[in-house]
């Protein structure tokens, strides 16, 4: 009985959570905290803020069990359970023949003929995938005329076509690599088009302050040119200009906004 149980708890479609999430509560992250604070002090006794403690070093800290929980745990390596099925942690995508199934299309292997030193020719997924679907159209034909003929006969017919559709499945996982890349290079791609289009911006504030800079400087000298011929004095004079050079610069301002 408890085997059965057991049996149904883990092969059910959506796992219950682990239970070490009781232990993330607000009292023993505080204790954590306070660990850490106590184990990055310095040789005089002074708590090291800066100092931030890595997993491996809050591993080796003596922590009673329900904080031991909290520390991320060592990296897994090799294989993993997964809703009651092993998983491997390899990136490699494992071959058909390595799976047990009838593999319907080719390798792309060297001829040999060909120079080693030469990459052989890639594989043609789409045409294969083609010949594959209408493999599939043309099964799903023959199992409708079995099941209207013979219907105990349909189990063959069956494996065929699962055997169809793994293959082109497994065709399309072979596009993995290639859509990482592709995705990879299109978000560097936006980003590059953000970065540019800041840029410009930016280019485009400076040349607007140059202008303004220049039209102040202007002002300035036609404003010092009438003060000195006006006989006014120079203190008048600096008044006179930063009132002027203030109120271009909020005139500025107001046609930006």
């Amino acid at each position: 009985m408890a085997d059965t149980n057991q049996q149904r708890a883990v092969t059910a479609a959506f796992a219950p959570p682990p239970p070490l999430w009781k232990h993330f509560t607000r009292e023993n992250l505080d204790r954590l905290e306070q660990i850490k604070t106590e184990a990055s002090k310095d040789v005089n006794g002074h708590p090291n803020h800066t100092k931030e403690l890595t997993p491996s070093e809050l591993r080796a800290l003596d922590l009673p069990p329900e904080l031991r929980l909290l520390v991320p745990p060592r990296t897994p390596t090799g294989e993993y359970s997964l809703f009651g099925e092993q998983q491997t942690l390899s990136t490699k995508l494992p071959s058909l023949k390595e799976q047990g199934i009838e593999q319907l299309y080719p390798d792309p292997v060297t001829e040999p003929e060909q120079d080693p030193s030469k990459p052989s020719p890639p594989l043609n997924h789409a045409y294969y995938l083609l010949k594959i679907s209408k493999s599939l159209l043309l099964n799903f034909l023959e199992f409708v005329g079995i099941l209207s003929v013979s219907p105990e006969q349909f189990e063959s017919k069956v494996d065929d076509m699962r055997n169809l559709f793994i293959n082109a499945h497994h065709l399309l996982n072979l596009y993995r690599p290639h859509q990482a890349r592709a995705s990879l290079i299109m978000m560097l791609e936006e980003q590059l088009a953000r970065s540019k289009e800041k840029i410009n911006r930016i280019d485009k504030v400076k040349a607007d302050i140059e202008i303004t800079l220049d039209q102040l400087e202007a002002e300035g000298k036609q404003i010092r040119s009438a003060a000195q011929a006006e006989g006014v004095g120079q203190p008048e004079e600096d008044a006179r200009r930063a009132i002027e050079d203030s109120r271009l610069v909020w005139h500025f301002l107001d046609q930006d906004n």
